[in-house]
């Protein structure tokens, strides 16, 4: 059996899809951002709440496979608390090597996690431009 396992995913991606992390929505939240794969049918919406340039809480919801919901709940994992620029800057390979792997087919759902985080930070500097 490879890395991969049965499934092709490592036990850290099948943990996160088992349990995943951060699920929800912010009902209050200081922005919101959405990606989509139209090959594939995932889509990720990601809820921040900011305080001081720093990710307080965050949220996602994803319609999606095993992957794309392990690769939201990384994403989630390594962003909360951070600061906005720090978040801007997480890659996919972050997410995929936090996972400790991702099959190559499946490397899309760590890219979607990034382009959702990305859109909720350019919602965010939309409606409070002073603070970009």
């Amino acid at each position: 059996m490879s890395q991969y396992g049965s499934m092709g995913y490592t036990e850290k991606v099948m943990e996160h899809f088992r349990n995943p992390r951060n699920v929800g929505e912010i009902k209050d939240a200081d922005a919101v951002g959405s990606a989509g794969n139209p090959v594939c049918g995932d889509l990720m919406t990601i809820f921040l709440k900011i305080k001081d340039k720093r990710i307080v809480d965050i949220k996602f919801m994803t319609f999606g496979c095993g992957a794309a919901i392990a690769s939201s709940s990384m994403a989630t994992e390594l962003v909360k608390g951070k600061t906005l620029e720090e978040a801007a800057n997480l890659s996919k390979q972050a997410i995929a090597d936090a996972l400790d792997g991702l099959p190559p087919i499946k490397m899309h759902c760590s890219v979607l996690a990034t382009e959702a985080i990305e859109a909720a930070l350019k919602d965010y500097y939309s409606k409070h431009p002073s603070k970009s």
